[in-house]
């Protein structure tokens, strides 16, 4: 029986303005925190929930640009050229919770910030914050930190500059971590998106570097054609109808890659209408050959990008990641029957009228039903030896909450794929049982380039990780949000890293495009005295450690997982853990969107040039850009004399 808490008065009541509620609880507004090294880190949500504003104007008619400057402090500032918020209404838009003008659906039919938070979340979250609206020759501006008022303009005095909004502000480093930073190519990844799905729109982008535009002319193709990673098997299918855009092709590759959105924002985990698509496709393909295709025949390599504007969405969350709306209207229209049979009936079309495509499509299909048919005895084969090992499995000690549950923490689930028992033993014992698993390999895995997805059954490790992961047919069912390569510093450790990077993007490919590969960073000092510990991981890190820790600190080089103990290995895998995402780069695009051609290689011409069978090119190319790792020397300050050579 509880003991009752007699400390339980009235006075145990609080209720909180709006600033505090958003600084005392930032995940339920903006996600996690991070520092920026991740693209899901929360100051990416906050110039995100500002551009769409800006967004929302060029949507509704109003304002064919948006400029973003990004200081080297981090200040971040966004104006568009759209109607400006009107000037009387500057202080209760900014800062007053569920207040805005989207909840007037003639207003904004189609906006994706619909709850009045995020702007606001954005003002709560600054140290520095300020806003200014331009309207018919008059402005108005008001400033504020961490959402209280330090300076109003009060009345709006005579502008000459052109109608629209400006919002400057700088993450409280009382809310976020003192080094969080904006990484540049996320930035530039995500003015991308909002230029695909909105043609005709310029972003321009402004930097300490210099400064770079995005616009592009055919949308949802051009986004496509920057993501294919060679030859697509037959021409993009566009398909635009009411309130439904889609553009899809086939690739070579395996796997299944969506982009979604809804009124133009990035829904990352998909929902009802990625779900709508994948069953139309399907439907259509079956009723047009006059043949029952298995799904995975049919959407196997399958790229495709899909947009639909709904009046009033329903988000799983205030980060709007995931849609789950079922209807597209008030009315209640049903969104999954509109998307079906705008799918059907258009693919439809197109197929009759272009015959050649049609028969690209089937050849396709057919290959990947051909395929899924001679790995079939192994899969099997493969999955009863699995069964019968798997309480004697070795490889795998797993953890208690995984990604494919609804535990509060599943995003935080993640398995670390180590070499050996050395460095698996030291993250074993200092892992959390409840959201971290190892996988620990048998010396350097198969290099697979240029191999089937048979080797994925008939190798018994690939197999094991595979089924770890419970990605053999999709990631569905992902069991880890987080898959993360922690090898040694070393040749060996890199040799590993590349051949597991490899069989990822082989067959796998989704899982890195999804961001769920990642490797782990370790320290490469250890800076002490008696008093102070210091972890670094670059030699500035450490020289700054020195200053702190004093000259007759000591200096430890770590080399390998293994050489770390337990004790110190924990808070390199805790709340701290650095973690370096492995993307897949998009082609270079013009201003208009379309691939140019760049001295860059493509996935597949990576893959075939470092993992391939062109032994004297790769010979020469080693020699000549060979570099040697010397003997570590340090100075009298503590300075490294010699660096150690790139990874």
């Amino acid at each position: 029986m509880a003991t009752p808490d007699h400390n339980y008065t009235e006075e145990s009541i609080k209720s909180l303005d709006w600033r505090e509620h958003i600084r005392l609880r930032p995940g339920m507004y903006i996600g996690k925190l991070g520092d920026g090294s991740l693209p899901e880190d929360g100051i990416y949500v906050l110039l995100k929930e500002v551009i769409d504003n800006c967004i929302d104007e060029h949507v509704m008619g109003f304002g064919n640009t948006v400029e973003i400057s990004i200081t080297e402090d981090q200040t971040v500032t966004v104006r568009d050229y759209g109607r400006g918020i009107p000037l009387g209404k500057l202080l209760e838009c900014s800062a007053q919770i569920n207040t805005g003008a989207k909840y007037d659906s003639e207003a904004f039919k189609r906006s994706v910030g619909l709850n009045g938070v995020g702007i606001k979340a954005v003002n709560a979250l600054s140290e520095f914050f300020e806003i200014q609206a331009v309207r018919e020759k008059m402005t108005r501006s008001i400033e504020f930190s961490q959402g209280l008022v330090q300076f109003d303009m009060g009345k709006p005095k005579p502008c000459e500059e052109p109608n629209g909004t400006r919002i400057s502000f700088r993450a409280d480093v009382g809310t976020f971590a003192e080094d969080t930073h904006y990484r540049f190519d996320f930035v530039r990844e995500m003015l991308r998106f909002y230029s695909w799905l909105n043609p005709g729109l310029t972003l321009i982008l402004r930097t300490p570097t210099g400064e770079e535009k995005f616009k592009s002319k055919d949308g949802l193709m051009d986004l496509i054609r920057s993501k294919l990673t060679e030859q697509p098997q037959y021409p993009i299918i566009h398909i635009a109808a009411k309130d439904v855009e889609i553009a899809f092709t086939h690739g070579t590759g395996y796997g299944e890659e969506y982009y979604s959105f809804v009124n133009g924002q990035h829904t990352t985990q998909g929902g009802t209408h990625i779900a709508a698509f994948r069953e139309a496709i399907v439907q259509e393909c079956r009723s047009y050959f006059k043949k029952q295709y298995e799904p995975a025949d049919v959407r196997g390599s399958l790229i495709a990008a899909v947009s639909v504007k709904v009046q009033e969405p329903v988000f799983e969350s205030q980060t709007k990641t995931k849609l789950g709306s079922s209807h597209m209207e008030p009315d209640g229209r049903n969104l999954r029957t509109h998307i079906l049979n705008t799918v059907v009936s258009q693919l439809d079309n197109f197929l009759h009228k272009h015959a050649d495509v049609a028969k690209a499509l089937q050849e396709k299909i057919e290959s990947n039903e051909k395929e899924r048919k001679e790995i079939s005895g192994i899969q099997k084969a493969a999955r009863e030896n699995a069964r019968k090992a798997k309480v004697h499995n070795k490889k795998l000690r797993d953890c208690r909450v995984h990604f494919d549950t609804k535990d509060k923490r599943r995003d935080e689930s993640t398995l670390f794929i180590t070499e050996g028992d050395s460095a698996s033993g030291s993250i074993t014992k200092s892992r959390d049982v409840e959201t971290q698993g190892v996988f620990s390999l048998r010396g350097k895995p198969l290099n697979c380039f240029g191999l089937t997805r048979k080797v994925v059954y008939e190798n018994e490790e690939f197999y094991l990780l595979a089924n770890a992961l419970q990605i053999e047919e999709d990631l569905e069912n992902l069991r880890f949000n987080r898959v993360v390569l922690a090898t040694d510093a070393d040749v060996d450790g890199m040799h590993i890293r590349l051949l597991m990077i490899t069989f990822f993007l082989q067959f796998f490919p989704e899982l890195v495009r999804k961001g769920h590969l990642y490797i782990l960073q370790t320290p490469l000092f250890r800076v002490r005295n008696k008093k102070d510990t210091f972890y670094c991981y670059s030699d500035e890190e450490r020289q700054r450690a020195i200053h702190l820790c004093g000259k007759t600190s000591e200096i430890t080089r770590f080399k390998g997982l293994g050489e770390i103990s337990p004790d110190e290995f924990k808070h390199f895998i805790g709340p701290q853990i650095r973690l370096e995402p492995v993307k897949i780069r998009d082609h270079d695009v013009d201003a208009e969107g379309k691939p140019v051609p760049t001295e860059h290689m493509s996935v597949k011409e990576m893959l075939t040039f470092y993992m391939g069978k062109n032994t004297p090119d790769r010979q020469t190319y080693i020699v000549n850009n060979l570099r040697i790792e010397k003997e570590l020397d340090f100075d009298e300050d503590g300075k490294l004399k010699t660096l150690p050579a790139a990874a």
